[in-house]
């Protein structure tokens, strides 16, 4: 009598738990995936957004009230411990010569010359500004998130009763249903393309890729819970154009293609990523690459060229920088992008780093671990500006081409400009750049080769 009623009791538990789970969906697919398949909202989003808003401004006040005695020094652009010197180093050493006279011909040498190289070490070691960029930016103001905050230490109850509730909201309510809707997305994704795949060549293949693409996307977007702002959007890229744009995290694609489609072009990954990428390669002309592979190398360049001679196809879109910088600046644009010709159409992506980092540090999380880390942030906050088209100038080469794109899109994004390669992330300084700066010095010392020259005439 008592396993019958045991049985009983537990065939009751598994009904009230399969109505849960019917709910549970039911809810997902009418008030969210229904509105992101029709790009529309019902204002849940919007309302959970003001939400957030006030909590985390009352959070702010709270904590500078507590510490209302200590001074909270604003950041700078680099968020950065050195107050550097924007002068180059003539200026500097030139600093430290004035109370030697310099002699009218050629070059020289003090000692006090050995003081601007210590203090360029002692600051590069401390804090240089390119391994910053591959690492996530320290907030000024804690935004309830201990991930974004290495000096997290208890304030006050309410705070951490706060942070408390918080951590049961995001782990237990919103990292369900973002996982939830995100595994949608992406099943509905490789199973989409797929199929689109193995139709014919006509134009409804072309119409149904791009509407599989850009519904999966939306789904994918509010399983992130992101609120997107897009800028001169007369600006967007059209057919047979190349968008480039800053480059955060996989998300960028997200973000960019829940307003328009774009054939795409970035190197090859294995895992969840991998699986993507062969899925949407079937049903629309997608570039991956091997980027250590000069063979394939040289295949992109010619398949691109070929996309952008046919005004009927998507435009390309581009990451020329070839890794995730933290979103506080951007790092050299590889010149490959800007040799093919077309016409380029700058793109700066900014994350508010307010609701969560979106920054992919590969190096330390793989794609499905950054991906969890996205689902239990508050949320993803993004604005996005269409600059106008670009062409290249007469006389302009790639590289002066591509730099004039990147400061664009640096100056648009209010991110730091930089001159260094994001391929620093993986490997070592080149020699060049060391040698650059030793010809700087020795120009200085023994004066430049007309200086020579004119001193032994």
């Amino acid at each position: 009598m008592c396993d019958k009623t045991r049985s009983v009791a537990m065939e009751d538990f598994w009904v009230v738990v399969l109505a849960g789970l019917k709910v549970w969906v039911y809810l997902i697919v009418a008030l969210l995936m229904v509105p992101a398949m029709f790009g529309f909202s019902l204002g849940i989003s919007e309302t959970y957004m003001k939400i957030l808003v006030k909590t985390l401004e009352w959070a702010t006040l709270r904590i500078q009230t507590v510490n209302k005695e200590q001074h909270i020094i604003e950041s700078s652009s680099s968020n950065g411990l050195i107050q550097r010197d924007d002068g180059s180093m003539e200026e500097a050493l030139g600093e430290l010569r004035r109370s030697r006279p310099k002699p009218p011909v050629g070059g020289d040498f003090t000692l006090s010359d050995c003081f601007y190289f210590y203090r360029r070490g002692i600051e590069d070691i401390v804090e240089d500004e390119v391994t910053q960029r591959f690492s996530s930016e320290e907030l000024v103001s804690w935004n309830l998130l201990t991930r974004t905050n290495i000096d997290f230490q208890y304030i006050s109850l309410k705070l951490t009763m706060v942070w408390g509730l918080g951590v049961f909201i995001r782990y237990c309510v919103l990292a369900p249903l973002r996982i939830t809707l995100a595994s949608i997305g992406l099943t509905w994704l490789v199973i989409g393309t797929t199929a689109v795949g193995f139709l014919p060549n006509w134009r409804l293949k072309s119409w149904l890729s791009d509407w599989v693409h850009v519904m999966c996307y939306r789904i994918c977007a509010r399983g992130l819970s992101c609120t997107i702002h897009y800028y001169n959007k007369e600006n967007r890229p059209r057919k047979g154009g190349i968008c480039v744009a800053n480059h955060t995290s996989p998300i960028d694609i997200v973000i960019l293609c829940n307003d328009g489609c774009y054939a795409m072009v970035g190197q090859s990954h294995g895992g969840l990523m991998g699986v993507l990428q062969r899925a949407m390669a079937r049903s629309c002309p997608h570039i991956w690459f091997e980027r250590a592979d000069m063979k394939d190398r040289h295949l992109v360049a010619k398949r691109l060229t070929d996309h952008v001679n046919d005004n009927t196809k998507l435009p390309i879109l581009i990451f020329p920088e070839g890794t995730c910088i933290n979103n506080t600046s951007v790092m050299m644009f590889k010149k490959g992008s800007f040799e093919i010709g077309g016409t380029i159409y700058p793109v700066a992506i900014k994350y508010d780093p307010q609701f969560g980092d979106a920054f992919w540090n590969s190096a330390k999380y793989n794609m499905v671990s950054y991906l969890l880390r996205m689902m239990t942030s508050w949320a993803i906050v993004c604005n996005v500006w269409y600059l106008p088209a670009m062409t290249q100038q007469a006389g302009e080469d790639a590289v002066h081409f591509a730099n004039r794109v990147k400061s664009a899109i640096a100056h648009r994004g209010g991110l730091v400009d930089l001159s260094w390669d994001g391929g620093l992330k993986r490997a070592k300084v080149k020699d060049m750049f060391k040698e650059e700066q030793q010809k700087m010095y020795s120009s200085m010392v023994v004066g430049s080769e007309e200086d020579t020259s004119s001193h032994s005439d």
